[in-house]
């Protein structure tokens, strides 16, 4: 056989295989999600955590205004999940202490905290001006290159992320798929409203971001983060005046991921 048809043959098994790969991953999301339809965030948790086929699993966790609530059912499953923390290098001083604060008081094990190192940063950002010039660009840099970096090995990871934080969620569901890198990502809050996170902290006595009394339901970069008024929608503060709503580690190729959403 000519060698250019020996690697046409290996090339098309090679896509049949990923194409296999991919629908049987899709076909575990829609089973997953059929699953746990009726269950709480506590169930969802365990069955990720706790599912030797789930593989690798970590929690993304911003440490911001309602985040200390999935940190407390995590730690009431397994506090040795490993939970990855992006410091971007523009956080409020007071999310930085409020995550030390918080992991203690859970006593999660794991705290990874992931940051782009000062080469990388003084080479694409010299003068620190990338996030008013390009905040995408700024986002990517800081938070979802490292993440990306990080994640690279997990089979999945635990969002936060709700319904009602935006109509880009509207739809979301326990298990999405990144079709991309095949990973799983699991949303156990996604059909909690702002009520229900609000009642769980106060019921487990949770410590609260002090941000959140000054006025700031949604916290991220300081440079990037502003005051809501009331009647606001609790995001508007973030990215204010630019047409953007996500920071970026919840997209794939510039898409909201959404695959994994049930029919």
């Amino acid at each position: 056989m000519p060698r250019d048809t020996q690697a046409q043959h290996k090339e098309v098994g090679q896509d049949d295989a990923g194409a296999a790969d991919l629908s049987g991953l899709r076909a575990r999301v829609a089973a997953l999600n059929a699953r746990y339809r009726h269950h709480g965030a506590t169930a969802v948790l365990r069955g990720a955590l706790g599912d030797p086929e789930a593989g690798r699993i970590a929690m993304v966790s911003s440490f911001g205004a309602e985040s200390v609530a999935l940190l407390h059912l995590v730690a009431m499953v397994d506090r040795a999940t490993p939970v990855l923390f992006i410091d971007t290098r523009l956080l409020f001083a007071e999310t930085l202490v409020y995550q030390q604060e918080v992991a203690e008081r859970l006593g999660l094990r794991d705290v990874r905290i992931l940051k782009t190192d000062r080469e990388t940063l003084d080479a694409r950002d010299p003068y620190g001006a990338l996030k008013h010039s390009d905040p995408d660009a700024c986002c990517a840099l800081r938070k979802t290159v490292p993440l990306e970096e990080a994640l690279s090995g997990f089979d999945g990871w635990i969002t936060g992320r709700k319904r009602y934080q935006s109509d880009g969620r509207a739809a979301l569901d326990f298990f999405e798929l990144e079709e991309a890198t095949g990973r799983i990502k699991v949303n156990p809050l996604a059909h909690w409203s702002r009520e229900d996170v609000q009642a769980y902290m106060d019921e487990n006595r949770l410590p609260r971001h002090p941000l959140v009394r000054e006025g700031y339901p949604s916290i991220g970069c300081a440079p990037c983060t502003s005051r809501v008024a009331p009647g606001e929608d609790p995001r508007a503060g973030r990215w204010r005046g630019q047409n953007k709503d996500e920071c970026g580690i919840h997209f794939v190729d510039g898409k909201a991921v959404r695959q994994g959403a049930s029919t």
